[in-house]
């Protein structure tokens, strides 16, 4: 069975009133699929040119066709999203958070030309966002899981690249890849790195269905954690967070909450209010316990305690307690060629390994880490895949709006 056809069916099990643990799934050889065109009359509207309908029995997955498709809203997906709807190219950029990006938690600009050096990372960002909707472009916020980039893998000669998200399927004619480097860094921890896709993951809207009626734990407090465990609550009997500050203190305003800009205190006041959600505060993620089988449990240690403590559980979702500089590239499932420090490869135009695949922004991994730079890298790319999608043999420096 595909991982594309195991994820459709852990959404349609979501959808199913289950009483037993489900430890694998099948795909029955009955499953049907239907498949619905509708074609929109303006070829020039903001919407996309055709969708379509995936059904798979009880659930339904929509497929958007786009000329680009770009993963990631921070400065550098935003500036080629703004340069690309310019050129008349549909556009969608797909977010999976805009609070949590290098930008997005930066609390105040300073170095960017012409924005006054008061303003925020964000509020920088929500203009950058803003002027890229007014041209055209489709913001959603939505998780990549997966992606397809070759004509052999899509089966489609015009639309060469799929992008999956568990609401949605993009097909596009190029792809944009801007998802920063935010990512899990550091030294893992015992047993993190062997027990790795048996039991310890770091995406619960990839592998949350596995998971169902059993007990699970996040580590992190940072708003990815917050969020990923939020949505393991559908599924688990019991989600354990794991954080190893004080975070209730810190919601209760005793900590400078200007410290943790990382994390979205509603959202977590509201994960801590789930009847399925136990939260260890001030406790350290020390092992992640396994055998044969897959993940068995966690081993932490509450601040003071000069004992450690064995959690039973089956999944062991690891964030850490914030960001970090490793670029995201764990839904690329080696699509493109990275660098030996995990940074997508790319040519002067930010074309990757594959032909109508590009990477802007800290996702190269360049030592250039700076909001003017990863804009400059958005608006390169774009450039680029004007002239890729035309078949031109020079660059057009800019397009005339009306």
């Amino acid at each position: 069975m595909s991982s594309i056809q195991q994820f459709l069916l852990g959404l349609l099990l979501s959808s199913l009133t289950a009483t037993t643990t489900v430890s694998s799934f099948h795909l029955p050889s009955t499953a049907s699929f239907q498949i619905r065109t509708r074609h929109h009359a303006n070829p020039k509207s903001s919407s996309p040119r055709s969708t379509t309908s995936l059904k798979m029995g009880l659930g339904e997955m929509e497929v958007l066709e786009y000329d680009v498709a770009i993963i990631g809203g921070g400065p550098a997906g935003c500036t080629c999203a703004l340069y690309t709807s310019r050129a008349d190219l549909k556009t969608i950029i797909l977010d999976k958070n805009p609070a949590t990006g290098a930008l997005a938690i930066t609390s105040h600009i300073a170095n960017y030309p012409g924005v006054d050096r008061t303003m925020s990372g964000g509020e920088l960002l929500d203009q950058m966002r803003v002027q890229a909707i007014q041209y055209g472009t489709r913001y959603e916020k939505a998780q990549v899981f997966m992606i397809d980039v070759k004509e052999e893998e899509t089966g489609d000669s015009t639309y060469t690249k799929c992008v999956y998200t568990p609401d949605f399927t993009i097909k596009a004619r190029s792809l944009v890849l801007a998802t920063g480097a935010m990512g899990r860094v550091g030294k893992p921890f015992p047993g993190e790195k062997e027990l790795l896709g048996s039991g310890v993951s770091y995406c619960a809207t990839c592998d949350g269905a596995f998971y169902r009626d059993s007990e699970v734990a996040v580590y992190g407090a940072s708003t990815e954690a917050i969020e990923e465990a939020m949505f393991l609550t559908k599924f688990a009997s019991t989600v354990h967070w794991v954080v190893p500050t004080d975070i209730e203190k810190e919601l209760q305003g005793g900590m400078d909450v200007e410290k943790n800009k990382i994390m979205d205190h509603d959202e977590a006041m509201q994960l801590m209010s789930c009847p399925n959600v136990k939260l260890w505060t001030k406790t350290k993620l020390v092992e992640v316990i396994g055998d044969f089988n897959g993940v068995t449990g966690v081993r932490v240690n509450h601040r003071g305690s000069d004992d450690d403590e064995v959690i039973p559980v089956e999944g062991a979702f690891i964030y850490g307690n914030g960001g970090g500089s490793k670029p995201i590239t764990d839904f690329c499932q080696s699509k493109v060629e990275l660098d030996e420090a995990g940074g997508v490869i790319v040519d002067e135009s930010m074309m990757t390994s594959v032909s109508g695949v590009y990477a802007v922004g800290d996702i190269r991994n360049t030592d250039y880490k700076q909001v003017v730079v990863a804009a400059s890298d958005g608006c390169i790319a774009a450039m680029a895949v004007e002239k890729f999608l035309n078949n031109r043999k020079m660059v057009k420096v800019d397009w005339i709006h009306r």
